[in-house]
């Protein structure tokens, strides 16, 4: 897509075999900016991508016209504007029928980010709600907000990234208010280095003592820590990113049961199979029977960056 992490032209990240192309953000050169913001069409055809891919960023979007779905993963929302949705790094997604699509993007990476630790946590909780109807007001300050980063970026006058670092944080605060939503102090210090770990870690197969050896703190210490500040253990939250993981390949490739057992770091599919019944309530074949919809072929027409 235009706009931050690879120079202009450089081709998608290749995905491994029967995986979904893996899309970054070209660098605005010569500032190297890592954001863009504008238009489904300023943001060129990948915008509008109806096969199933993943971003190496963040993408927020505002919809403001058309139908059709929009598919996260393993949800399906129907687009009925005005929307507001986020795609976080390594999530699946895609466009599906839709009709009409329009409305604005904002792109960016976690280095961008005017807050690190604070904005990441409001992406993360964002991530736990994708998709968000808006009322008129909120629709308002939306189109505003996402007018002003559009400009700014345009413009590109001195101190441009300065200013799209606020306005972005200024986005990200009040997305979280939307109704549904709510801004709360996110978690610091060790559990917040453990939380930054945990998405590769649990989907690597790596156990909590060897996640605690790698932050310097015994396991128990990591478990208390990880428990105050978000209410869950740290088992339970790698266990958590190895199931998404295994039902987003399960969902959006064709690759078999044992390829995706292996992707998530099981070496027993059999085991891996108790594993995800347990966690899910659905074995993982009958898991993909219930979430089969059809999507374009990741064969070819998947390019692009």
């Amino acid at each position: 897509m235009r706009g931050t992490t690879v120079l202009p032209g450089t081709p998608c990240a290749a995905p491994r075999d029967g995986e979904p192309p893996v899309h970054r953000l070209e660098l605005r050169l010569p500032e190297q900016v890592p954001f863009a913001a504008g238009g489904f069409d300023a943001m060129g055809p990948m915008s509008r991508a109806d096969y199933p891919h993943r971003h190496t960023f963040y993408e927020i979007v505002h919809v403001v016209e058309g139908s059709g779905v929009h598919v996260i993963d393993t949800g399906r929302y129907a687009v009925r504007p005005p929307q507001l949705g986020v795609i976080l790094p390594g999530q699946v997604h895609h466009w599906e029928g839709v009709r009409g699509l329009e409305g604005s993007l904002v792109l960016f990476t976690p280095e961008f980010l005017v807050d690190g630790a604070d904005d990441l946590d409001l992406l993360r909780r964002l991530g736990e709600r994708p998709w968000a109807d808006l009322d008129e007001a909120a629709h308002a300050r939306t189109s505003r907000l996402m007018e002003e980063l559009a400009e700014e970026y345009r413009s590109g006058d001195d101190g441009f990234a300065g200013v799209l670092r606020s306005l972005l944080h200024v986005l990200l605060v009040r997305a979280v208010r939307v109704p549904g939503g709510r801004v709360v102090a996110p978690p610091r210090g060790l559990a917040e280095e453990f939380l930054r770990l945990a998405p590769a870690a649990g989907v690597a197969g790596v156990p909590v003592r060897e996640c605690a050896e790698r932050l310097g703190v015994t396991p128990g210490h990591l478990t208390e820590v990880v428990r105050q500040a978000t209410g869950r253990t740290p088992a339970a939250l790698l266990r958590e990113a190895r199931v998404r993981e295994a039902q987003r390949l399960l969902v959006a490739t064709s690759l078999s049961v044992r390829q995706v057992a292996a992707r998530v770091g099981f070496e027993d599919p059999a085991y891996f199979c108790r594993f995800f019944r347990r966690e899910v309530g659905r074995s993982p074949g009958g898991f993909r029977k219930h979430h089969d919809h059809p999507v374009p072929s990741l064969e070819g027409g998947a390019g692009g960056s």
